[in-house]
């Protein structure tokens, strides 16, 4: 995980600690072996992408403190499984995406004209 790219091929930067995100919850979308659903693209949450995922059976927003998750809300930034993003811009509902916080290997699943076309600067909260 040290030394991480994002798809700009620069530093993976940090996507959020709070709410604390990444696979390994280190607040970054790093990935490894053991990360089976690529939690790679740093999106920032709108209604309707979290509407959409719930709908898809993937629930971001509903907080489970047993878990100490307390939800996604609209606006926050999350690492986002590769699939789940190219899912929702196939069906028109992709959520815009920290390029500088998004993992370099999410340009194996999503072409990068894609991701820029959903870009938001990383620190426009």
């Amino acid at each position: 995980m040290a030394g991480a790219k994002n798809v700009l091929g620069s530093d993976l930067q940090e996507c959020s600690r709070d709410p604390l995100t990444g696979f390994y919850r280190d607040g970054c979308c790093n990935t490894g072996a053991d990360d089976i659903g690529l939690h790679i693209v740093c999106i920032r949450a709108t209604a309707e992408f979290l509407e959409f995922s719930r709908e898809r059976g993937n629930d971001l927003s509903t907080p489970h403190p047993e878990m100490n998750f307390a939800g996604v809300q609209p606006g926050d930034q999350w690492c986002l499984c590769a699939m789940r993003w190219k899912e929702a811009l196939d069906a028109g509902m992709a959520p815009p995406v920290v390029l500088e916080a998004t993992h370099i290997s999410a340009l194996e699943f999503v072409d990068m004209k894609d991701l820029r076309a959903h870009a938001v600067d990383v620190g426009a909260a």
